[in-house]
């Protein structure tokens, strides 16, 4: 499984930088944080850096949208997209030409967010389907969205009319965004992670790749479900899906936020003041990443005389995350199903204990 970079908020030189340090990887661009300028200069220098770039077109609810980097957009409808008519072949011919001029070689076709997964809905996605297909994409291999609001993909007979209506899609790839209950970080309902899961494994049997937009640690789960990747970021809330995000200005994201240290053999965030508890009790040890993980961004953290000393910034916060996380999603899938889920389920397991201490 890979993982992808979920472009948001200040993350042009995040991109480069771990593409660089990787030798490759894929960044999902974001027309909300770029405009088309920035979009083609900095897929040139993805591609220049032996990366790959897909560009999400955020059409999760095009006709609330008021998003002022949103709208701007050569490819943003001026009315709905539905019924089928020309707003939809005039969105996807602009959609088409971006992709071109950023180099793409896979195009993500928009989707709504499904409020209810129904009739009307599964036909907003044939729809743009079949209108992709009727369009000249030049080569480009199609990725079908499919967003669910958290209320459809709670529901279980709603998650298996999806499941039911996939293998009819004619596409190769899927790009899955699921919307957290109440805006959580961690998602904590059993019932909700146990259809992610689910949705995914049903989308592989259906013989079609799916990419897990927004996702952050927890979702190293699907792994278990034969994902081909996930996508995430720096910011929260390019780690988790709000609908909200796309639809109202909101500057939430230049606020200061706090700085977290991720330990990623206990799946855990930290804000630096526990780590300053943590060495007077003795255990920051515990704490410490291993060098298989291939990040030494958080390094001094351990070697300062005190952890809020370091002078830890976010942008080493950031990195460290991501690569941390890069390591183990390229790790998480074993030779066979048994095998990955014995695997993460021992990992989850020996953090358990650890955080016992």
């Amino acid at each position: 499984m890979e993982l992808y970079l979920q472009f948001g908020y200040g993350m042009m030189e995040h991109s480069r930088s771990l593409i660089k340090y990787w030798g490759s990887g894929t960044v999902i661009l974001s027309p909300r944080d770029l405009n088309e300028t920035q979009l083609e200069r900095l897929s040139k220098e993805t591609i220049k850096l032996g990366g790959t770039v897909v560009l999400d077109p955020q059409l999760y609810n095009p006709v609330l949208t008021n998003h002022d980097r949103l709208i701007v957009h050569s490819f943003w409808p001026t009315s709905s997209i539905f019924p089928n008519g020309p707003e939809l072949s005039k969105c996807l011919i602009n959609l088409i030409d971006i992709n071109q001029r950023i180099g793409a070689k896979q195009i993500i076709l928009p989707g709504m967010i499904a409020k209810r997964v129904d009739d009307d809905w599964l036909e907003s996605q044939r729809q743009v389907i079949e209108e992709s297909q009727r369009c000249d994409t030049n080569g480009l291999s199609t990725i079908m969205t499919v967003a669910l609001s958290y209320d459809a993909l709670r529901n279980d007979d709603q998650v298996q009319l999806l499941l039911e209506s996939l293998p009819e899609w004619d596409v190769p790839s899927i790009y899955l965004v699921c919307e957290h209950p109440n805006g959580d970080y961690l998602v904590t309902d059993p019932g909700w992670l146990a259809n992610v899961a689910d949705v995914v494994a049903g989308i592989r049997l259906a013989g079609k790749q799916v990419i897990v937009g927004y996702c952050n640690h927890q979702m190293l789960l699907v792994a278990s479900s034969a994902a081909t990747a996930i996508a995430s970021g720096t910011w929260m809330n390019v780690r988790s899906f709000n609908e909200e995000k796309f639809i109202l200005q909101d500057d939430d994201e230049i606020k200061q936020r706090s700085i977290w240290y991720y330990a990623p053999h206990l799946f855990s965030e930290y804000k630096i003041g526990y780590l300053d508890l943590a060495k007077k009790s003795g255990v920051l040890d515990n704490l410490r990443t291993d060098d298989v993980y291939g990040s030494n961004f958080a390094d001094e953290l351990f070697t300062a005389p005190q952890p809020q000393l370091a002078g830890f910034t976010e942008q080493q916060a950031f990195r460290h995350y991501l690569q941390c996380l890069h390591h183990q999603a390229t790790n998480s899938v074993k030779q066979t199903f048994d095998e990955t889920i014995d695997t993460y389920v021992k990992q989850l397991d020996q953090a358990e204990e650890a955080l016992k201490v």
